[in-house]
């Protein structure tokens, strides 16, 4: 992980927490919440404040919530009491263990050149059939935004190949444009998989 993009995190954490809603699941999180099995284990990638992990507990899943940023897990844990743990991309290296993964715009932060190796562990730590969420800006290239975050950036048919790639078998995909931590305007995308 970039860790000035990290320090932006522990920076601001109060005003990122107060951008994201934990009161009630958006339409993303609830489509990937049906679809996984009542009390299945669910991997939150980059869980930030913690706001996503509460909204899966409160529909029965089981989360293991991690992020890079010490500030966000610390907020997560003294406001939703997750249990969440500081951890990167890297140290993913479960096999078959969850039924689902959720990784909203946390894996954006990853080098182009260690996307391919993070989706093939996400794949691995994956059950069978089980769910990933993926969200990203769309885009090209690498570059820091007016706060210093790094993003790798990717158009939607480079993000399907490298899902593909990793072995993943697209379900949904979901378009939007809004402004995020900087308030800038960036288009995304999110998609549905299954392993």
């Amino acid at each position: 992980m970039d860790e000035k993009t990290i320090t932006v995190y522990d920076d601001q954490v109060e005003k990122y927490a107060n951008l994201v809603s934990a009161e009630k699941p958006g339409a993303i999180l609830q489509v990937f919440i049906s679809k996984i099995p009542k009390g299945g284990l669910v991997l939150d990638l980059g869980c930030g404040p913690g706001n996503s992990a509460v909204q899966m507990i409160k529909h029965g899943l089981h989360v293991d919530a991690v992020d890079a940023s010490r500030e966000m897990i610390a907020y997560a844990n003294k406001t939703y009491n997750l249990n969440a743990r500081q951890a990167t991309f890297d140290d993913l290296d479960d096999i078959e263990k969850y039924d689902g993964i959720w990784a909203n715009f946390s894996l954006l932060h990853a080098p182009i050149e260690d996307f391919p190796k993070y989706l093939n562990a996400i794949h691995k730590a994956l059950l069978p059939e089980g769910i990933f969420h993926i969200g990203m800006k769309l885009g090209d290239g690498m570059h820091r935004d007016s706060i210093g975050r790094m993003y790798s950036y990717y158009t939607e048919d480079e993000l399907s190949e490298h899902l593909t790639n990793a072995g993943f078998k697209i379900i949904d995909r979901t378009f939007g444009e809004e402004p995020g931590l900087s308030g800038e305007i960036a288009p995304w995308m999110t998609v549905l998989c299954n392993a």
